[in-house]
């Protein structure tokens, strides 16, 4: 699906900045309770602003099929991404099921590692859900591995709070059977180093790149696309094909 991706994006001059950096895909949230969340008439307006070629990405927790498919129409959204929990008793959750509720739109699934003791594999979680959604009859058709955060966190802190994730641990972790991209505290200083610890060929950041929550800062983003370009480059054809398989 992509190889770098900035979510969290507010307006349509960040949306044009973006794609001028170099970025393949634009993240516009929709999460309740997110400095970065957008209404339909916002939304519009900034993917309005995207180019053709770049993904225009719609990231949702907890929200009901009906209402996702909705915004997509609405805004026009080439994909969906589920940032809800996998599992658990608390909302968000984004059951597996959803997927196929969604009609056919494409899905990218942020997942996170389980913290387990003693250590064992750490998206076990993931590749469960993976496995039921596509069981339902969708499965999703890409992973972003974003930070680790407690059972029952509410939605609007789910993502873009600099948190990073494991990068040694997703490292020792199987492959997932989808292209898979790291997120969680990315900047335009370490997004290389994630990138050559985990060997993946895909990134993922909001905060990382922002002069203040939703307002992306022109040399960050241009620093982290470069810096993220060079070091993807590097990986070997492999990692670079199982990215590309979405």
């Amino acid at each position: 699906m992509f190889q770098v991706k900035i979510c969290g994006v507010t307006s349509a001059a960040d949306a044009a900045l973006v794609a001028a950096a170099g970025a393949d895909a634009v993240g516009l949230n929709f999460v309740p309770g997110s400095p970065r969340q957008l209404d339909a008439s916002q939304a519009r307006v900034v993917a309005a602003a995207v180019p053709a070629g770049v993904l225009r990405v719609g990231v949702f927790a907890g929200a009901t099929a009906g209402e996702i498919v909705a915004m997509a129409r609405a805004v026009t959204l080439d994909a969906i991404q589920l940032h809800g929990h996998l599992e658990g008793d608390r909302p968000p959750i984004d059951p597996p099921g959803l997927c196929q509720a969604l009609g056919g739109l494409p899905v990218i699934r942020a997942v996170r590692l389980d913290d387990t003791r003693p250590p064992t594999d750490g998206l076990a979680t993931a590749r469960r859900w993976i496995a039921a959604a596509t069981a339902a009859g969708h499965g999703p058709v890409m992973v972003i591995v974003d930070a680790a955060v407690p059972r029952g966190t509410a939605a609007g802190l789910l993502g873009g709070t600099g948190e990073r994730a494991d990068w040694a641990a997703l490292a020792a972790t199987p492959r997932l059977a989808v292209p898979t991209a790291v997120a969680g505290g990315l900047t335009p200083a370490n997004v290389a180093d994630a990138i050559r610890i985990t060997g993946l060929g895909a990134v993922d950041t909001a905060s990382g790149v922002e002069s203040a929550p939703g307002r992306k800062d022109r040399e960050k983003v241009r620093e982290f696309v470069a810096a993220a370009r060079r070091a993807i480059e590097r990986l070997p054809e492999r990692s670079l094909r199982l990215t590309a398989e979405g």
